[in-house]
This record gives structure tokens, sequence and C-alpha cells, in this order.
């Protein structure tokens, strides 16, 4: 009876209205409904059964992914309690974590965000090399994922400085001291052909000294430019793990 009535209902004009034609369970039909969706499209339309082991793949990947939206997101509220000058930067943070409801935790998140991010993504990098997935025709995907391991150690970098404290305060002069002994670029390294006034450490910090003008270029790097390019060459990652037939198989 149930049966007789369904047909009675998608058979009637009033069905055929809405729904304008009916659905065959084919493979070709799913592949269409998954490159028709706007969320579906981004996975492909089959996967082999080899991604779905955690054991092959370690999930680093996805997982790099997530920590970079819980960065995103935690960094646009700790935006609006913060200002990118000497002289609040350091009280920000204190009036961040003494005063917000739920600030110390909010803040906590986004630094230990920080720090899982840039250890998923080496153990990315090492089970992609351990599996082989960077030979041919993934090599180019390779050197994209090289670029974003790069931007994340940027990333970590120049947040490292902001909340001005003596622990980044020091940490960032002995970083960029050695940017200063680089050759070449480097005022004081060999085969130096700059001098302290334009070689990589004054590009980096604006000034001789850490001061208000490489607190405001770490800030704008950290919060702008350095998302921006790594939203873009995510986005060439997953569009050419698409195009190279998905996850790489086993050895």
């Amino acid at each position: 009876m149930i049966e007789k009535f369904w047909n009675k209902l998608t058979g009637s004009q009033l069905c055929k209205s809405i729904f304008r034609h009916g659905y065959e369970d084919t493979t070709r039909n799913r592949a269409l409904q998954v490159r028709s969706n706007v969320f579906l499209h981004l996975h492909p339309v089959s996967v082999p059964e080899h991604a779905f082991k955690i054991r092959f793949t370690w999930c680093m990947g996805g997982i790099t992914f997530f920590l970079f939206l819980v960065e995103a997101f935690t960094g646009v509220f700790l935006m609006f309690y913060y200002h990118p000058i000497p002289e609040f930067a350091y009280h920000d943070m204190k009036y961040l974590e003494f005063d917000i409801p739920f600030g110390i935790i909010l803040r906590n998140i986004h630094r230990w965000a920080a720090h899982l991010m840039v250890f998923t993504i080496i153990l990315h990098m090492l089970r992609v090399f351990l599996t082989g997935s960077y030979k041919p025709p993934r090599e180019f995907n390779w050197v994209v994922g090289v670029v974003l391991i790069v931007l994340t150690f940027l990333l970590s970098f120049t947040g490292y400085l902001l909340p001005w404290d003596q622990l980044s305060y020091w940490a960032i002069t002995v970083a960029t001291n050695m940017m200063g002994a680089a050759p070449f670029i480097g005022h004081e390294g060999p085969f130096s052909v700059v001098n302290k006034y334009n070689d990589i450490r004054f590009v980096v910090l604006g000034s001789t000294e850490i001061g208000t003008n490489a607190l405001l270029r770490f800030y704008v790097m950290h919060i702008i430019v350095l998302p921006a390019a790594a939203i873009i060459f995510m986005a060439v990652h997953f569009w050419r793990i698409r195009k190279d037939g998905g996850i790489s198989g086993p050895l």
C-alpha cells in the first residue's frame, strides 16, 4: 500500500513540477552529484581504498588544514584586543589573559594550535617523502607543499614577536642577528655587498633595531600577507591533488 502511494505521489503533476526528472542510482549520476555540489566537489568522485587507511595517510594534511582554520578563527578574536604598538602590546596580552572572560583560553588555543600546526605539517611532509608522493606526476605539488611549510614557519616566526615580552624580544633578536650574518645579503656575513641600512635584517625589521617598525611589520605579515599567501597556495595544493588523481598509492 505504501509503495502504491509512493508511486502515485512521485507520478503526480505536483511532484513532477518540483523534481524535473527522476534519479537513477548509477555511477555517472553519483559522479555528477559530487561535481555539481559546492561542498562535495572539493572531493574526488571516487577515493581509493588505501586513502582511508590512517596508517598510510596519517591524516596530517587534513589536521594541518583544520589547525589553520582554528588559527584564523581565534586570530580574528585576538585582533579585537591587540594594538601593534610597543607601549600597548604586552599590556594587551595581560589584559586579554586576566580581564577578558575566556581570554586566556582563547590565547592558549591560538598558541598551542600554532605549535601543533608546525608539528603536523612536518609530519605530513615526512609521510609524503616516505611514501614517494613527491615523484611524477606529483612533483609540482611537492614544491607547493615546500612553499606551504616555509609559510607556516614564517607565520610562527612573525607571531612570536607579537606578545612583546622578554622571550619574544630576545628570540627575534637572535634570529634577525643571524640574518645579518647571511652571505651576500647580511652586512656582517661573508661576501657582503650591503651595509646595515639595506641588508636583509633592515628589510625585516624596518630599522637597525627591534622597535615600533619591526612590531608593525611582523603584525601585518602575520595577519594579512602570510595568511593570504597560504590560502592561495593551499587552494593550488588541493586543486593539484584532484588533478593528479587523488592521494598517491603505496610504494
